[in-house]
Order: C-alpha cells, then sequence, then structure tokens
C-alpha cells in the first residue's frame, strides 16, 4: 500500500529523515519504534500528506504522492491520523466523531446512526451529549480513534496513541487497533516507544535510530536477531558482550569474552564480534541436579537482584564478566537467593545472538 523511495527530510541544516525505504502491505500493522527524537513522527506526517519531503518519493497504493496535483483530499480522504495528544474540537462527543461525514456531505440522520455504532464500538454509549474535552484522556483518543474511523480509511495513521495513557486506557485502545486491522482490514502504521506493545501488535517492525531504518522484519526476527549492539540494547536484551571469535566446527562459534568463553551458533569471519543473550534464555542453577544439557555452563558469583514486576533479574559476575539472568519472586524465595551466593548459568548455544562491532 505504501512504497517509501529514499525519502528524506530537513529543517533547515538539521536532517530528520535520512533516505528511509520501505514496503508497507496492504492489511498489515507496520510498527515504528524507536528512541525519541529519532524522526518517527516527521515520517508518519509526510505519509498523511501534512509535510512534504524534502528528498525521494512516497507512493499510495502506486501513486506517486510527489506528482499527485495539489489539490490531494480524495487521496487523503483515504487516509486517517491519530495524535499522541488526543485532539477534540470543543463541540459534544457526538459532533466530534461525526465531524468528518458532515465534511463530506452525509446526512444528519445517517451521521446519528453511525455515530450511535461507533459509540457502542468504542464502549462510549451513552455519552453522544458530553463535551469531548470533558472526558479522560483514555476516553478522548477514543473519540479521536472514531472520528477517524468512521470515515472508513483505508490507512490509519497512529503516531503514539497511548503514550500518555494508563494501562487500562492502553489496553482498550490496544483492542480497538486489532479490531480495526483485522476485523475492519484497515492497514495501520503506528509509531511506537513501546517495546511490548509494538510485539504485542505489529506484524513488520522497523527499528528507527537518527533518521534511518537500521532494522526492519517480521516482529519475531528483530526481536530475537537484532542487527547491532545499538538495537539489542534498545530492544531491551540486557547481556550485550564483546569478545573474539574463532570457528570451531559444525557452524559452532567459540567466542572468547576476556574472562570466559562462550559458543553460539554461525558462521562468523570476524575476529571481534558483539553477542546478545536474553536474560529468559538463561537458566539458574544453585546446586547440581543433575547433567546440564546446555552448551555454555559459567560459574559466578550473584552481584544484584533487581525487582521487575513479578520477576527479577539476578546480575551474576562470572570472572569480572557480568551476566544477567531472569528468576521469578517465587523461584527467589525457595533458593533463598542472594548476594554473594555461588551458582551456576547455563544457556544453549543458539540463544548466543552473534553481531558486527560497529
Amino acid at each position: 500500500m505504501i512504497k517509501l523511495e529514499h525519502v528524506s527530510k530537513s529543517f533547515g541544516d538539521r536532517l530528520i529523515i535520512d533516505s528511509i525505504d520501505a514496503e508497507i502491505p496492504q492489511g498489515k500493522i507496520f510498527t515504528i519504534i524507536g528512541p525519541s527524537g529519532q524522526g518517527k513522527t516527521t515520517l508518519l506526517r509526510l505519509i498523511n500528506l501534512l509535510d512534504t519531503p524534502s528528498d525521494g518519493e512516497i507512493f499510495f497504493n502506486g501513486i506517486s504522492l510527489k506528482k499527485y496535483p495539489k489539490n490531494n483530499t480524495d487521496i487523503r480522504r483515504k487516509m486517517g491520523m491519530v495524535f499522541q495528544t488526543p485532539v477534540a474540537f470543543n463541540e459534544t462527543v457526538a459532533t466530534n466523531i461525526g465531524m468528518g461525514l458532515t465534511y463530506r456531505g452525509i446526512s444528519k440522520s445517517e451521521i446519528q446512526g453511525l455515530v450511535a455504532e461507533k459509540l457502542d464500538e468504542i464502549g462510549l454509549s451513552g455519552y453522544e451529549n458530553r463535551k469531548a474535552r470533558t472526558l479522560s484522556g483514555g476516553e478522548m483518543q477514543r473519540v479521536s480513534l472514531a472520528r477517524v474511523m468512521i470515515t472508513k480509511p483505508d490507512l490509519l495513521l497512529l503516531d503514539e496513541p497511548t503514550a500518555n495513557l494508563d494501562p487500562v486506557s492502553t489496553t482498550k485502545i490496544e483492542e480497538l487497533i486489532r479490531y480495526y486491522n483485522r476485523t475492519c482490514g484497515t492497514t495501520i502504521i503506528m509509531s511506537s516507544h513501546d517495546l511490548y506493545q509494538g510485539q504485542r501488535l505489529a506484524d513488520i517492525i522497523a527499528v528507527m535510530m537518527n533518521g534511518k531504518f537500521v532494522q526492519l522484519g517480521e516482529t519475531i526476527s528483530v526481536f530475537s536477531e537484532p542487527c547491532s549492539a545499538d538495537v539489542a540494547h534498545f530492544i531491551g536484551i540486557r547481556n550485550i558482550l564483546q569478545g573474539r571469535a574463532s570457528q570451531v566446527e559444525n557452524g559452532l562459534v567459540q567466542v572468547d569474552l576476556g574472562g570466559i568463553i562462550i559458543y553460539g551458533l554461525g558462521s562468523y569471519s570476524e575476529d571481534e564480534v558483539m553477542v546478545a543473550i536474553r536474560p529468559e534464555e538463561i537458566t539458574l542453577h544453585v546446586e547440581e541436579t543433575g547433567k546440564i544439557s546446555a552448551r555454555n555452563i559459567v560459574s559466578g558469583f550473584i552481584s544484584d537482584i533487581q525487582p521487575y514486576g513479578i520477576i527479577s533479574h539476578v546480575i551474576v559476575n562470572c570472572s569480572g564478566i557480568f551476566l544477567t539472568t531472569q528468576v521469578t519472586w517465587q523461584s527467589i524465595r525457595d533458593l533463598n537467593l542472594k548476594p554473594g551466593i555461588e551458582v551456576k548459568l547455563s544457556f544453549k548455544a543458539p540463544s548466543v545472538h552473534l553481531m558486527p562491532v560497529r
């Protein structure tokens, strides 16, 4: 549906979007993740024709928006955008939701029926006569979504739609996003700095840094196989280490971390490599409980225990190399884990992800 060819955007001498190429299929949820200030919002505004690229082209269903006539109302009516901060006219909820239909010349009676359907859809039936600006942030964001979706756009653009919302409101917005995509077939492009939201919703993920898509692919591949240490760090991998690699046999790569030797899988010709190991891939052992089947087994002492909700990260000093594993509260109590205790860590070779040093 959307094709980006070498799209760039500058404001003065500041380059915000740097030659982005991507294809976004129809009917998918395409999520752009990345730290704040990397150009996510600017790119969405370019696609929505709220701004124009400094260079490159954007295609919508094969039509070049660069070459399209200045009167682009018919193209823009096929898109809708919801911003991070809810936007509400100083009117009733019903008037806000039906605004787009009013501009399209739809009769009042038809608008009234469609608005009632949308209110039921977003869980705000009975709110039609309330002033929109008296609603909570989560309710106003649902009204913003309904105002866009009542016009049945082919493309829905969402700029961090839950950034300012509480967890309950976030869940409701995410349920609506899934509904519009799966039931209505709406193609969705959204930006988010919430990694877990990206994992929950996206079919395709693009990691944006310094105005570029540094990695783009299916959600599971991006989160399991980051292309660089920067991406691995951003997506929440705690164990990112540098070492020297040497090929052993049958695709097995030995990595010397300067204190311990570990093994990963792949074909690597570089001497210097970065490795990433997710904490949840590492198993902690207090006592020998029979033969451990994992290829990597290292010993160390617990350095720190950091709570994260219902789980905790246990940091282990393995001969000067610090590795983090993930343990439940119950296991910490049952095993009486605390700093200073000697433990073993085990993890399989496929859990060791190799990346270039750059």
